[in-house]
């Protein structure tokens, strides 16, 4: 008689949580259900379920055949409120933050990857300085200085009537209209300290609740009182405890750019005091302008010193913050600042504001150090890719230092817009910086960035016509095949020409960095002879070129008008698509999009950064899926579109082992190795990726040759262990049938759901996740061979 034996225990309930992509979704469009009831969370994001399914756990005989679906929406931290559309006046920042994530792999933290990380933070700390001086050249300079001070200009501005100079009152000394503007500049700054601490507070502040080193570990042993264990420079950085909470080094980096701002502020202010008391005698005493120079000379090493000293904290939960700094750092700044409005403030008769304020070689300077910056930056990428090359890293591992020289570029464009802008405004009908005008301009650094800016839309057009040019061969050679895919019974050549063609444009996403690439390099090198052409003549092109010959002059001057007028069309335009974000939804969520992809990274640059979403979402889905998981003992796959594949991602790297053990990954649509994996390689490289895929239990990824942003993960190389399936069909079906009477659309990135592999690779993996059966020893005929393992199943 055969032994007994026992029933294998019946598996617990499934869950689906759905995780969106870009561009905002809303929990009734992820569950197709227009009454959606919230599980957990708050207004900003939160669990959502349909009503039937609120107690499905009570009825676990509803589900046996599909798993409970919950959605997890998280679109209003990026696409929320009209506030958001203000953000894109932090569009240099978000993207020299994303410089500093787009480090080469590197073996250890070696000496370069922590310079790495420094210059990154000078170059972040430049921008602040140079939007700082930008306020200080609108209000201080063009509007308190020299329309204040010419009666042309402040006739025609009646709002200046008590700062003109020609009223004669207390307030038309210079210095005192210098001291009154300031607070255009020390108001600003003020506001970005304001919106990085609010924004930490209302979205970054989630404290991770698994995988944390308790903050008394041995710093020998790193270990708790309770044993646990801290992560190692070996781990995967985003499964590091405190990856995913930088309060310490937010709260520094906030500290020492409000500092930053504040002693631009006060070096502006000083300066034409200082300058004036030096070249003339006067009631007040020199010293005190050579008191507080050395005071803002100390200051800025000090700010420097705070920059450089520290960087991210991840190998464990750091919940310290270093009080005195971030309190006494601004504070002292601000109270500096006061004490150089007082002194710039004392009467000083007979001081009259001629041409431009003193210290507009700054600009210069700040656009000098950045070149240079960049350039260190790209030596050191340049080593750490050669010690460890990754063949799918982008620009050879230049993607980082191409990215913080766009970022630059962007503060030029954005600052010269609104100084240009401005001065043309002020000066009426007149070209500031022209012989003969009421007012002196801006300064001709920025004249003659905006000489170089139709240059380098010039250099743009050839590589966009060669890559149109590729595009359209290409397609045309996509088109047997997919006569060949489809073999259609009645071909059609226009719809086969449609699908090519989208197939073609899709690939388009991985030619972009050989268009980055080169843009940024000529942005560099034009910089440079941008600073050159200010230094060695100290006049606007226009000017500078007079006597070289009426070509020359001729084409000097229409390319400093054509420059200027696209800078100040450019940032009109900037400001009118902001101000119909606010008012427009439709708008607001296409702003939404681009925070969806930039803001993904904690703010480890730059401190007024628009905030990291992921620093809320990703504690989020871990204490989900830990807390269902440990109370249910069920099977979970947490399944993720486009952006959200990578929150997925992300979430599974922080689980604790025996959870990781009960959890399914299912991507689609996923731009995880094809965009994250080429441009982030350090966090989603192939070493990332691989040790992801050999501790997750089981993984699949879904994609599309339509689809321009997702891709392979591409662990294809092992018989049984691939990762994705696809190209999945798009369109499903080439023509009209019985069962499709109406031509198919080509999905493209949307609606993975709609295959018929989706629902299979998901209904695969929850039975890859049901508990094993007991083994059964017999000596008999043996049964039917077992059913392959699931590709991706460890």
């Amino acid at each position: 008689m055969p032994p007994a034996t026992q029933a294998p225990p019946p598996p617990g309930p499934a869950l689906e949580l759905l995780v969106h992509g870009v561009g905002g979704a809303t929990p009734q469009e992820m569950l197709d259900d227009p009454q959606v009831v919230r599980i957990t969370g708050d207004a900003t994001a939160a669990i959502y379920r349909r009503p039937e399914d609120t107690d499905a756990e009570q009825h676990p005989d509803r589900y046996r055949d599909r798993p409970i679906e919950e959605a997890y929406c998280w679109s209003n931290l990026t696409s929320g409120n009209g506030s958001r559309a203000l953000w894109l006046l932090l569009l240099p920042f978000m993207v020299v933050n994303l410089a500093h994530w787009m480090r080469p792999t590197a073996r250890a933290r070696t000496r370069a990857v922590r310079l790495y990380g420094v210059l990154v933070r000078l170059v972040a700390l430049s921008l602040t300085v140079l939007l700082t001086a930008a306020a200080c050249e609108v209000a201080l300079d063009l509007t308190a200085w020299q329309c204040a001070g010419v009666q042309a200009c402040s006739g025609r501005r009646s709002w200046l009537g008590f700062l003109s100079s020609a009223q004669g009152g207390w307030w038309s000394q210079p210095g005192r209209r210098l001291a009154v503007a300031a607070l255009v500049p020390t108001a600003l700054v003020g506001l970005l300290w304001f919106l990085s601490n609010r924004t930490w507070s209302a979205y970054e502040s989630q404290r991770p609740l698994t995988g944390a080193v308790p903050d008394d570990a041995d710093p020998g042993t790193g270990h708790g009182p309770d044993g646990t264990a801290a992560t190692t420079a070996s781990d995967p950085a985003l499964g590091r405890p405190g990856f995913w909470y930088g309060r310490r080094l937010v709260a520094r980096l906030r500290a020492a750019h409000t500092a930053a701002g504040f002693l631009t502020v006060a070096a502006s202010v000083a300066g034409a005091a200082t300058h004036h008391d030096r070249a003339v005698t006067g009631p007040v005493p020199g010293v005190l302008g050579r008191l507080i120079e050395t005071t803002l000379v100390l200051g800025a090493l000090v700010v420097l010193w705070v920059v450089c000293r520290r960087g991210r904290s991840e190998q464990r939960l750091d919940n310290r913050l270093d009080r005195a700094l971030i309190t006494y750092l601004p504070g002292a700044s601000l109270t500096l600042l006061v004490l150089t409005g007082i002194y710039a403030a004392w009467s000083r008769p007979g001081w009259v504001s001629d041409g431009a304020l003193p210290g507009h070689l700054a600009f210069s300077v700040v656009t000098l150090v950045q070149v240079l910056l960049v350039a260190l930056l790209a030596a050191v990428s340049l080593g750490l890719y050669r010690r460890t090359p990754e063949p799918r890293t982008v620009l050879y591992g230049l993607g980082g230092p191409v990215v913080a020289m766009l970022a630059c570029a962007l503060g030029g464009v954005m600052t010269g817009g609104v100084a240009q802008w401005v001065a043309d405004w002020l000066d009426g009908p007149g070209t500031p910086g022209m012989a003969g005008e009421t007012i002196k301009g801006p300064p001709v650094l920025l004249s003659w960035q905006a000489a170089v800016i139709p240059v380098l839309l010039i250099l743009l057009v050839l590589p966009g016509v060669l890559l149109l040019v590729r595009t359209w061969l290409k397609a045309r050679a996509l088109e047997p095949e997919v006569d060949r895919e489809y073999a259609p019974k009645l071909p059609d050549p226009a719809r086969t020409r449609q699908i090519a063609r989208i197939r073609a444009t899709a690939a388009l996403t991985d030619s972009a960095p050989w268009i980055i690439g080169p843009v940024s390099g000529a942005a560099l090198l034009l910089g440079a002879a941008a600073v050159g052409g200010a230094w060695a003549s100290g006049e606007v092109p226009g000017e500078a070129m007079k006597g070289n010959g009426p070509f020359a002059e001729a084409v000097a001057e229409a390319a400093q008008s054509t420059g200027s007028w696209m800078i100040g069309f450019g940032f009109v335009l900037f400001v009118t698509w902001g101000r119909r974000a606010y008012r427009d939804a439709s708008a607001r969520r296409t702003i939404g999009i681009l925070w969806d992809v930039g803001t993904f990274w904690p703010r480890a640059a730059h401190p007024f950064a628009p905030p990291c979403y992921a620093e809320r979402a990703v504690p989020d889905l871990v204490s989900r899926m830990s807390g269902w998981t440990g109370r249910t003992g069920g099977r979970l796959v947490i399944s993720g579109h486009s952006q959200g594949s990578v929150l997925a991602a992300s979430a599974v790297w922080q689980l604790p082992a025996r959870t990781r053990g009960r959890v399914a990954l299912l991507t689609y649509g996923s731009p995880i190795e094809r965009l994250y994996g080429r441009w982030f390689p350090a966090y989603f490289g192939p070493g990332p990726l691989n040790g992801l895929h050999r501790t997750v239990r089981c993984w699949r990824n879904l994609w599309r040759a339509t689809d321009p942003i997702g891709g392979r993960v591409g662990f294809d190389e092992v018989p049984g262990t691939a990762v994705d399936r696809g190209p999945l069909k798009d369109p499903l079906v080439y023509g009209r049938t019985p069962e499709h009477p109406l031509p198919e659309p080509v999905l493209g990135h949307f609606d993975y759901q709609a295959d018929p592999g989706f629902a299979e690779e998901r209904a695969a993996l929850l039975d890859r996740l049901d508990p094993a059966l007991p083994h059964q020893a017999t000596t008999e005929t043996p049964g039917p061979a077992p059913s392959p393992r699931l590709s991706g199943d460890r």
